[in-house]
């Protein structure tokens, strides 16, 4: 089966099982990236279950409007009971890696908002030990050397993004060369460091569930 057929199959299995069975009217959280791209268009079809939806990207905001959803602001929303977001990499754990498309920070924003985080992914994104993937750490722009050389202590290799600015109007830097044993504890410990707004890995909230292709594991 070939990559894009993975992530339809696993996005369709998505929509059907956690938007389709679900209680009418409600307002879900959706995320960014191909894979999602995938689940929107699947979203016609189950529009009587879908009162609004929260995005985590202007992208996403942009093709849920042109499918004729209301896309609210999540002050407005309140809690979500769903968010579904695909992932650059996910572990065993259900640890992940996101941020490939710079949307790290409204996305760990919306998921940490929903009862239950469905990803959805190919089954190239499933590794033993994150951090193949470069981590994505979004950062204050006048920060971006501040914290590159406290990656650098650490052992990483950031490489500014150079070229991209998110949609909160900061910049990214792409981590390499981290073997990320204790995603939970790396991420615990980026917090901590001044001038960095998110971190790319989804550890202390993971997703709940994770469908590669029409598996659920």
């Amino acid at each position: 089966m070939s990559q894009d057929n993975e992530k339809r199959l696993a996005a369709e299995t998505a929509a059907f099982k956690y938007v389709g069975n679900g209680p009418r009217g409600r307002i879900i959280g959706v995320g960014t990236g191909s894979t999602v791209n995938f689940f929107i268009d699947e979203l016609p079809q189950y529009r009587d279950y879908i009162k609004a939806c929260v995005s985590s990207s202007e992208a996403s905001s942009e093709r849920l409007r042109k499918l004729g959803f209301d896309v609210m602001d999540l002050n407005a929303a309140g809690r979500l009971d769903l968010y579904v977001d695909g992932a650059d990499e996910c572990d065993a754990n259900k640890c992940l890696i996101k941020g490939g498309g710079a949307a790290l920070t409204r996305e760990k924003i919306v998921a940490a908002a929903s009862d239950k985080f469905v990803c959805i992914i190919d089954a190239t994104k499933q590794v033993e030990v994150l951090g193949k993937f470069p981590l994505p750490i979004e950062v204050i722009p006048m920060a971006r050397s501040l914290v590159a050389r406290e990656i650098t202590a650490m052992g990483g290799t950031p490489v500014w993004r150079d070229g991209v600015t998110t949609d909160n109007g900061n910049w990214i830097i792409d981590v390499h060369n981290w073997r990320i044993a204790d995603p939970v504890g790396l991420e615990a410990k980026l917090n901590q460091i001044t001038g960095i707004v998110c971190v790319g890995l989804f550890a202390a909230r993971r997703a709940d569930v994770v469908i590669v292709g029409n598996r659920e594991i």
